[in-house]
């Protein structure tokens, strides 16, 4: 069938037999063989020429439509194991990923990556997503997992708001301060009160803190000059590299761990790999702690 839709479209067995690598001869010999089954003739031959008799130019459509459709699903097979979904928070994605994805096609033009942003946790052994990036303990059994960076929280603002000398830990909390609601409070995430109580400062309430939904938009609000922010270092080193954001006091606060989790037996392995490759360079390169910064007070 395959030497037949040649010969059709070429109206050629020469042409035909090229195409596929074999003989005219060969090419002859199938399309014989194909009408001994059909019990019709599908080609005209003359001397110098052949055409398509009433029966092959009826055939000739249906095969070629089939063997469209079987390229189409090869290259759809071939596309879909090149496609890897991500999914991790929407500050991970914004502060992290998104302003890398140029330079990522770069040195990965054919791997194609989908992004879901959200603090919803997804069922990778379901197939909600191939890869995550959580933020947490790292106990995330019996799925497989890759610890990509520790984090620290540190207190940050725009260089507006410090008149180029660091704040005592009462002027910090004097300031305007800026936090976001955590979505999973059972894991003790960094917090002001933590912050207050290692820096010594008694008697601070949470409750005047301008609260975001999203870390996110926390971020960018103190870029904007609208207070101080207790702010994740992975998150924010670019702003802090650029002069964007700067470190009012050296104090820190430990934070949790960025961790890489996937299905232990993912087709996408392979891919997971090169991808989380790419990301670990890319974090070292941001440089997630600040090299001026104490320990926490215990």
């Amino acid at each position: 069938m395959r030497a037949f839709e040649a010969a059709a479209r070429h109206l050629s067995f020469k042409e035909a037999a090229d195409e596929l690598y074999v003989t005219a001869t060969a090419v002859s010999h199938q399309i014989r063989h194909l009408e001994g089954l059909v019990g019709t003739r599908l080609f005209e031959r003359r001397a110098r020429s052949i055409s398509l008799t009433t029966a092959g130019m009826r055939l000739y459509p249906v095969l070629r439509d089939s063997f469209d459709r079987i390229a189409a699903g090869v290259i759809e097979l071939s596309t879909a194991n090149q496609h890897l979904r991500v999914n991790t928070t929407p500050a991970f994605a914004s502060k992290v990923i998104v302003p890398a994805l140029a330079e990522f096609y770069c040195s990965h033009p054919d791997l194609l990556l989908s992004l879901d942003a959200t603090e919803k946790v997804v069922d990778l052994r379901r197939g909600d997503a191939d890869l995550a990036i959580r933020y947490g303990r790292g106990d995330h059994s019996p799925l497989s997992s890759q610890a990509l960076a520790a984090d620290c929280y540190l207190p940050v603002c725009s260089p507006q708001l410090t008149k180029g000398r660091p704040f005592t830990p009462d002027e910090v909390a004097g300031s305007k301060l800026l936090q976001f609601a955590w979505r999973n409070e059972h894991l003790g995430g960094p917090t002001w009160g933590r912050w207050m109580a290692a820096a010594g400062v008694d008697g601070f309430e949470e409750t005047r803190c301008l609260t975001l939904s999203e870390e996110s938009l926390v971020i960018q609000a103190a870029i904007e000059g609208a207070g101080v922010a207790l702010l994740s270092s992975v998150l924010v080193a670019s702003d802090l590299a650029s002069g964007r954001l700067v470190q009012v006091h050296p104090l820190k606060v430990a934070g949790l761990t960025f961790t890489a989790v996937w299905a232990t037996d993912s087709p996408k392995t392979a891919l997971i790999e090169t991808f989380l490759r790419w990301l670990r360079v890319r974090i070292s390169n941001e440089g997630n702690v600040p090299p001026d910064i104490r320990p926490e007070k215990g």
